[in-house]
């Protein structure tokens, strides 16, 4: 009896390869073109901002699930990179004109240097949907390949050299536009709660095993919808400290429903898909509510945002249609170990 060759199909590689750029270039659109920070007219800037953006979320995926951790993890490494970005490369925490808007003034904590309002949207902005948005929503399209790295050790090795060469650059360029550098105390004192963040992400306790019996896991849509609810509030806060303090609170609160909410039984990729969705959604309106850093106002920024709104609609589309062909091909085999992660 002779033995059959297996269907063909991608390689190895390619199966690989394909999650990992599609991560590297999806960050920055959701970073800043999906906000409406960046006008369509500057696309081409994707180029400089990927090394960055999409390096930094690309490592920190595939150091989060070589390590085996889940979420709790690479949340915590997502707000080491907001401070990274935010704080010693870009420097838009500490600058009070930074590309000639005032993020000093609003709610100002004049002991640290920093308004209050602008560093929690600068951090959460980065930490949800700079980073973990991205990751959530590539993810989605590799159920088989949820939780296992997609990059060898040369790609690793490649991916960390690319995101110090894109963050080097995104530093150096700002150096020279905007001639600003924050004093030492708020360099050191930045870089030391990014170190500190690193370390905790790795200290967490990994995710336990969800009990068999219980309060099953909510209607995804619920969890969408509140997602939503949740990120659309968070960009209406007040700008003062009043604001600040209910932004803080929302997040702790949103924290704990969806911690909560992960750990009963059903829980699974529908939930996540529709966590980001929520955020994407959030994006997609808001950025018709703010005129861009960079590029062009007026007709044009509108038909960006338009743009890119539909095309994240599509791809969240995409993204439901690969989860639920990936739900039905796991009810046709025995039943996998409880999803932790």
């Amino acid at each position: 009896m002779t033995r059959q060759n297996p269907p063909p199909g991608p390689s190895r590689p390619r199966r690989r390869v394909t999650p990992a750029l599609g991560l590297f270039l999806l960050a920055p659109l959701v970073a800043e073109y999906l906000l409406g920070n960046i006008a369509i007219d500057q696309l081409a800037g994707l180029l400089v901002l990927a090394p960055m953006y999409g390096g930094g979320a690309l490592l920190i995926r595939e150091v989060t699930r070589r390590a085996g951790r889940g979420w709790p993890t690479m949340f915590l490494l997502a707000l080491a990179y907001g401070l990274l970005e935010a704080g010693l490369l870009d420097q838009s925490l500490f600058n009070p004109s930074y590309l000639g808007y005032d993020f000093q003034t609003t709610a100002h904590v004049p002991q640290l240097g920093v308004s209050a309002y602008y560093a929690l949207l600068f951090l959460i902005g980065h930490t949800v949907w700079s980073i973990a948005v991205p990751i959530a929503l590539v993810e989605s399209f590799t159920p088989a390949h949820r939780t296992t790295p997609w990059l060898g050790r040369f790609g690793l090795a490649v991916t960390a050299l690319v995101f110090v060469a894109g963050s080097g650059f995104i530093f150096y360029d700002h150096q020279v536009t905007e001639d600003f550098l924050p004093e030492r105390r708020q360099l050191l004192g930045t870089a030391g709660l990014i170190l500190l963040l690193i370390v905790v992400a790795f200290l967490v306790r990994r995710s336990r095993q969800r009990p068999a019996t219980g309060r099953p896991a909510p209607d995804p849509w619920l969890v969408g919808g509140v997602a939503f609810l949740a990120g659309s509030l968070f960009w209406r806060i007040p700008e003062d400290r009043n604001g600040v303090a209910l932004g803080i609170a929302l997040v702790l609160v949103l924290a704990v429903v969806v911690l909560r909410w992960a750990r009963r039984p059903g829980w699974d990729a529908r939930h996540r898909l529709a966590l980001a969705a929520g955020a994407v959604l959030t994006y997609c309106w808001f950025s018709f509510t703010i005129p861009p850093m960079l590029g062009s106002t007026g007709r044009t920024d509108l038909i960006g945002n338009a743009v890119f709104a539909a095309a994240a609609v599509l791809l969240l589309l995409a993204a439901g249609r690969a989860v639920r062909t990936g739900r039905a091909r796991r009810a046709d085999r025995p039943a996998p170990a409880p999803d932790r992660s």
